[in-house]
């Protein structure tokens, strides 16, 4: 299977992420309303069930040109890797408020960063490791652990970012090595699978108006990391990364408007720490890209 290398456009990158960013947050919103009463396997399962149905032509081309045996074993470890993340995050949108979850969320790059110097020997230089420190200092600016009590739903978030961000790093390297319909259509799939038995041992009846919602979420979510993908596609990190700021702002006012949630100025002064190192990071790894290599490790 090859994927024809799509010309750097970064507004076009940029455009791709802000829509990323709308269809993440109204996914948000709509898991607030309707995954209240539902375990958090089943309404995550219910959720890319109907991620399937709307990827089956893209998941019947796959089965038609085949996938080459060095693509399995990511999509299959990305999937599991999704299923747990994706089942911590629908427990923590139901437990705390909507910026919070995003606030932690910036994490997931952090993650993927640490994960590809650990995993894959990418270089992780002392700048970039200042600023990660940052950005830890950040998530415990939003966290204030010992100032406030801790719901179970901050630490599940925690986990989750651990998850998403070793499935972004995997997302990367996918997103370079198959079309980004494909890449969509096999998360959708694998995680299917993977939520399946956990759903099932958990399982209440749900109400119509859940499932229609969770129908919702699919659709936004489906569209959200296809436009994510799309965007890595054309534009370097360095130039899509700042843009997942607006998130935060959206969120916040999200859960102030439709929710009731304070207005908490903290997570805004963490969240900001967060994205600006995860901007440095970025920014930093595209000129290092760009440079000789023996000026790399710097």
């Amino acid at each position: 299977m090859t994927v024809a290398v799509q010309p750097r456009n970064d507004l076009a990158g940029v455009a791709w992420m802000v829509a990323t960013g709308l269809c993440f947050v109204a996914v948000n919103a709509l898991v607030k309303i309707y995954g209240q009463g539902l375990p958090a396997a089943q309404s995550a399962f219910i959720r890319f069930l109907f991620g399937v149905a709307f990827l089956s032509p893209a998941l019947i081309g796959v089965v038609r040109r085949g996938l080459p045996r060095s693509l399995i074993g990511p999509f299959v470890l990305r999937g599991a890797l999704h299923s747990l993340a994706v089942m911590l995050w629908f427990f923590a949108m139901t437990r705390i408020p909507i910026a919070e979850v995003t606030a932690i969320g910036f994490l997931n790059p952090i993650v993927a960063t640490v994960g590809a110097a650990l995993l894959l020997g990418e270089t992780l230089s002392w700048r970039r490791g200042l600023a990660i420190g940052v950005a830890l200092l950040g998530a415990l600016v939003v966290l204030r652990p010992g100032m406030r009590a801790l719901d179970p739903g901050h630490m599940a978030q925690i986990g989750a970012a651990l998850g998403f961000g070793l499935s972004y790093l995997l997302a990367r390297q996918l997103a370079q090595r198959a079309p980004a319909d494909v890449v969509v259509a096999m998360m959708a799939l694998t995680v299917t699978i993977g939520l399946a038995p956990l759903a099932l041992a958990v399982w209440v009846p749900p109400t119509w108006e859940q499932v229609f919602g969770m129908g919702l979420v699919a659709v936004f979510a489906t569209v959200g990391h296809y436009t994510m993908t799309r965007a890595f596609a054309v534009a370097p990190m360095a130039v899509t990364q700042p843009v997942t700021f607006l998130q935060l702002i959206w969120a916040s006012l999200l859960g102030v408007a439709l929710f009731a949630e304070p207005f908490d100025p903290m997570v805004l002064v963490g969240g900001t720490m967060m994205i600006a190192a995860i901007s440095y990071i970025t920014w930093r790894e595209a000129r290092l890209n760009a440079a000789p290599p023996q000026r790399r490790s710097q």
